[in-house]
Formats: C-alpha cells, structure tokens, sequence
C-alpha cells in the first residue's frame, strides 16, 4: 500500500510505501522532490529512516544525472542466501559453525593477515581514489565489517536450513562515496546550481552524464560493486564449506543482490539513472531477500515489478531508534532477551569500551509489518527463522 505526498514547489511527487515517516526522513524527500534532476517521482520504502542528503530506503531516477550521496558510502553493500539441504541442525553444530567462522572471517576494523587472490584487482579502474585504496582492499576481501553486517542459519518454512550474511565493499565505497560528492558539490557550485538545502554529508550534489567525473564515478561505482560481490562470495565459500564439514549436508538455491547502487534502466518512457540507496531491486519474478533484525525473521521474496516502486522493495527492516539514542534507553539484559532461543556471540564494543547495543531487535521496526506493506511490491517465496548469529 502506498501513499501519495505532494507539497508545495516539489517539482515531483512522493510516492511512499512508509505509514509513519520520520520528520527528517520526510524533510530528505521534500528535498529530493525539489531537486532539478530527480524525474518523475520519489519512491519511498516501508523500511525508510533519514540517512545523509537522501534517506535510506528511497530510491529516486535522474535523468542525465548520478548523485554520490544517493547511492550512498557503502557502495554495493547486499545479502547473500544459500538453501542447504539439511532440514534441521542441532544446537552444538550451530555452535562449532560460529566458533569457526569467527576463526576464518574478521570482523569490525580487523583485516585479512596476508593479501587475498580476486581476479577482479587486476583490472580495477585506473583512478586515483581506486588505486590508493588497492593495497588495503588485497586485506579487507573476505572480512564482514561492523555495524548491521552479519552472518546468520535461518530454519526456513520451505523445511531447509539457510545460510545467510550482509555485508558491503568495505573501504572502497566509503572513499568513493566521499571523493566524488566533494566533486559533485564542487562543480555545482561552479555552475550556480540549484540545489536543495545541504552540504557535506548532506549534499544531494549531482554529476552531470557526459561529464568526465560522472564517468569516473560510475566505474569507480561499478568497481566497488564487483569487489562487494566478491567479498561476500568469497565469506559464502568460508561459510559453506564449514557448515558442509560440520554437519555434511550440501546445498541447493542461491540468491545474491545488492543495495546502494545506480543503475541505467527504462522506466516511464525513458532511460534514466535509477538510484536505490537501502532498496533492492525487484524485476517481476526476481528473487530477493529482505532480512529483519538479528532476533526476528528474515524473507526470501519474489518480486512483482510494481512500475511505481522503479521495480524495487525494501532491503530490510529499517531502524525505528537511531544507535545513540537505542544504547541510552535500553540495557543490555533487555537486549539478552530479545535473543534468548538464538545461537548468539554477544554483544561488541563500542569506541568507548562500552556494550554495543545498537543491533538489537528492538531497534528495528517491526519486519511483518515492513513485508506487509510491500506487499504490492513483492511476494514471500520463503519465511526464514533465525537461529544462531554471527553480527559484525
């Protein structure tokens, strides 16, 4: 279900598919609907919260245009879900997979010990920003991250154990992100554009198609795409063959798609830049996959190529309390007990030595509700059931 937004001076509608906006994410769309490059109409999805200059869970097209912060800094940032052929597992073989796992994959800010092989190093662009961060990224392949990456083993309502993780192109998008905003502002400051309220992070700065920076944007884009595909290929090659050791169970279906990316494609009679930036893709018929916080269910989806919704839906739950705020109203047995049943590692740390709570499944809206309201947008193929987490 979806509803339409229109104000005053908004050279476009808002389409959105979120009941209950937050006032900062709705003052992002105002200025997205403003904006002399965004066509047609912002589409705004059930998981939506503010994010910088754009929120997270919109998703805009432009016509002769990319804007960095609409992607967003972790370029390529997605889930990968694996149906194995187990139709259940026991408590100390999900146990011995994460003690594993935490044996071969690094997490937070820790890197690889010795440079990874990925053919993809061979032929990144030749710019300064991918060039720079080559040397780091040999290490950072095949690590998780921080923040809501996670690994997890769902029981699925299909009978089949699945296997599943988010993560993103590590440093490669951030620095992307941040090097070709700072162009963008650069040039439309140069050509007095005019441009919604915003700088900085804020920026909705935009690269014009033709010129030189919108073209290195989109390879450097495009680049960062391949290396967060591989790095999550290459944990799914960790995590199968240990979950193949342990239990000796193999595995069927796969699906692997990303968030946070531009892509050209038609929609309304046009080729246009479409920007999804916390949404997934959904071609009428494509699989995805739409996770819930690390204590509730997560969805393997189809998608139904709703036109309004530029073909997509969500990528998750959406926060519902921002990480500061969520650590100073909750504590930590709260948080243990959203996930009693649940095979789980504990809480991290954050800068300050202190629990980071900031996960939690409290801090997340509600995922049946999110699915529900999409449920023009998408159709569940298979409802997935945590039980043992790994989180980044």
């Amino acid at each position: 279900m979806r509803w339409k937004v229109k104000g005053k001076g908004w050279r476009v509608p808002v389409l959105s598919w979120c009941e209950n906006i937050e006032e900062g994410a709705l003052e992002q769309a105002r200025n997205l609907a403003i904006h002399p490059s965004v066509f047609h109409h912002v589409a705004l999805m059930p998981d939506c919260h503010q994010g910088y200059g754009m929120p997270i869970g919109g998703v805009i097209a432009c016509e002769n245009a990319v804007i960095p912060n609409a992607v967003g800094v972790d370029i390529g940032c997605g889930m990968a879900a694996v149906q194995t052929a187990a139709t259940d597992i026991k408590k100390d073989a999900i146990e011995e997979i994460l003690l594993r796992l935490r044996q071969r994959i690094p997490v937070g800010f820790a890197h690889q010990l010795e440079d990874q092989e990925w053919g993809g190093f061979a032929s990144a662009p030749d710019l300064p920003i991918v060039q720079q961060e080559l040397a780091a990224a040999r290490k950072q392949l095949g690590t998780l991250g921080g923040g809501n990456h996670f690994i997890e083993i769902q029981s699925g309502s299909d009978g089949r154990i699945w296997l599943m993780l988010h993560s993103g192109s590590r440093n490669f998008g951030y620095k992307i992100a941040k090097t070709y905003n700072k162009k963008a502002m650069e040039l439309c400051a140069r050509w007095h554009s005019q441009l919604p309220p915003g700088h900085g992070d804020d920026s909705l700065a935009f690269l014009p198609i033709g010129s030189r920076e919108a073209a290195e944007y989109i390879k450097a884009m495009g680049f960062a795409l391949e290396f967060a595909l591989a790095n999550r290929l290459t944990m799914l090659e960790v995590f199968m063959d240990i979950f193949q050791d342990v239990t000796g169970k193999g595995f069927q279906e796969q699906i692997n798609i990303h968030h946070n990316f531009a892509a050209l494609e038609h929609h309304f009679s046009k080729d246009v830049w479409v920007h999804r930036k916390g949404a997934t893709q959904a071609r009428e018929g494509q699989l995805g996959i739409i996770p819930g916080s690390m204590g509730t269910s997560s969805y393997i989806v189809r998608g139904l190529g709703n036109p309004d919704s530029f073909e997509s839906c969500s990528h998750g739950a959406g926060r519902a309390v921002g990480r500061a705020a969520f650590c100073r109203a909750h504590t930590v047995a709260e948080c243990d007990k959203s996930m009693e049943g649940i095979v789980f590692g504990g809480w991290g740390k954050t800068r300050k030595g202190d629990p980071d709570i900031s996960e939690a499944p409290g801090a997340y809206k509600p995922i049946d509700e999110v699915i529900e309201a999409q449920s023009d947008l998408v159709e569940v193929v298979i409802k997935l059931t945590p039980r043992g987490v790994m989180k980044g």
